[in-house]
């Protein structure tokens, strides 16, 4: 009996001696830690880096920290980090452990430092750190769901975080195509002249929830010759309900293309293929098509859609030189699916539609809708995508940055690889989505 009360006071003296530190470090969480989460509701953009003194001095670091600069590079220790924040003016500021400090004086620095738990924020000016300082002083909610994940990501080396303003900075005009996508946060990892990327995003902050799982391929599918962009999805729905729920674009579409709630609810629901292809010659750098797969049902439906078009086209100086039937148009039991091809006054076709034959027996013609010349013949069936209930993003944004068609805003790193993969899973009604990719470097020339 005494034996087994030994036991059993080891054993509790043991559980006690584990349990409390993890208690400790659940209720007072690692200062380095709770200092990103204080700076986190102030950030736009944010990149965390590892450790690397044998690399060439970065320029913020001069910037930002006058002559210690070389001095502190040279004994880093542990992940450093770069943000901008919410005041768009105030520069990117710089992130170091406050233990970097130590034997440095901080009135040394062009601007001093703003202690943040256990992290040194060093900023542009005085106003900006003030604005800061300022900043910091409200109390903000601890991170929870996707933000507290994020952070966790952001405590290791090679990872970016962003929020809607920053992926506004960074898109440019295309940002609101990726509402889905408006903050959330990727790791990276270099595997040779191959950059993967894997993450989380959602469609605001504070969103709970599990991920959905995406798929990639370990060899990625090269875009064809000629194609710039492919953006696939199982509906339009998650492509553009960023602009639907924009009056500056219902009221036009409404009053301009008399196109109503049914038709518009009648474009969310079909899945697509978006691609975008380069024109060596002619008016146009490049030619937009957008190939989607009515069902029989609502073939009906679309043929109003497209013939409510004409008038307003005409209005605006378009011409068409008749509906046709063309021979080569998917032949149906009441006829054969009309096809329109619009000119400007030059004479250059600038866009239209046509039906695509069944690519299989049994299968149903494909709408496509095309702005420039419109392809040349006959399109293959689109390969189905990995993710089948996400978005699947194929580009080459060396040549999209060529033709000055990718956002400048971007890392030179991603406007020179030679392609760019990313799989977004997760429905329509998934909160959030997993994110995978790949970036394939462009070849030292």
């Amino acid at each position: 009996m005494k034996g087994r009360l030994q036991l059993l006071n080891t054993a509790a003296a043991s559980a006690v001696l584990v349990l409390l530190p993890a208690l400790g470090l659940w209720l007072w969480p690692r200062p380095q830690a709770q200092g990103l989460a204080r700076l986190l509701p102030q950030v736009q953009l944010l990149q965390s880096f590892g450790p690397s003194a044998s690399r060439p001095l970065p320029a913020l670091w001069r910037q930002r920290l006058g002559a210690d600069a070389q001095f502190l590079w040279s004994r880093q220790q542990g992940t450093w980090w770069q943000f901008w924040g919410a005041h768009g003016d105030a520069g990117a500021y710089l992130v170091l452990p406050a233990l970097s400090f130590s034997g440095i004086a901080s009135k040394r620095l062009p601007v001093p430092a703003l202690m943040v738990d256990n992290l040194a924020v060093v900023a542009a000016d005085p106003l900006s750190r003030q604005w800061l300082a300022e900043r910091l002083q409200a109390v903000t909610r601890p991170q929870r769901g996707l933000d507290q994940r994020c952070l966790l990501q952001l405590q290791q080396p090679q990872a970016v975080y962003w929020t809607g303003a920053g992926l506004g900075e960074l898109a440019g005009p295309v940002a609101p195509l990726l509402q889905r996508l408006q903050q959330g946060c990727l790791r990276l990892q270099l595997r040779g002249l191959s950059l993967d990327l894997a993450g989380e995003a959602a469609a605001g902050a504070g969103v709970l929830g599990a991920t959905a799982p995406a798929q990639l391929t370990r060899n990625p599918r090269p875009l064809p010759p000629g194609t710039l962009l492919e953006l696939q999805g199982p509906s339009l729905e998650v492509l553009l309900q960023g602009l639907l729920t924009r009056q500056l674009v219902r009221e036009p579409l409404a009053s301009r293309y008399g196109i109503n709630e049914a038709q518009i609810a009648l474009l969310r629901r079909l899945p697509f293929l978006l691609r975008l292809r380069e024109l060596p010659q002619g008016p146009f750098q490049a030619g937009l098509e957008l190939e989607l797969a009515p069902a029989a049902r609502d073939r009906t439906a679309w043929g109003r859609l497209l013939a409510g078009l004409r008038q307003p086209l005409q209005q605006q100086g378009l011409q068409e030189p008749a509906p046709r039937l063309q021979s080569s148009a998917p032949q149906l039991s009441s006829g054969v699916l009309p096809s329109a091809s619009w000119s400007d006054a030059r004479g250059a076709v600038v866009g239209g539609w046509r039906w695509l034959a069944p690519a299989t027996p049994g299968a149903e013609p494909r709408l496509l809708l095309f702005l420039g010349p419109g392809p040349l013949g006959q399109l293959a069936a689109p390969a189905r995508a990995q993710a089948s209930d996400g978005l699947h993003l194929r580009a080459r944004p060396v040549d999209l940055d060529r033709l000055g068609l990718w956002p400048q805003a971007f890392p030179q790193l991603v406007r020179r690889a030679d392609q760019l993969e990313l799989v977004a899973g997760g429905g329509a009604r998934s909160p959030i989505s997993q994110l995978l990719g790949r970036l394939e470097l462009s070849r030292p020339r």
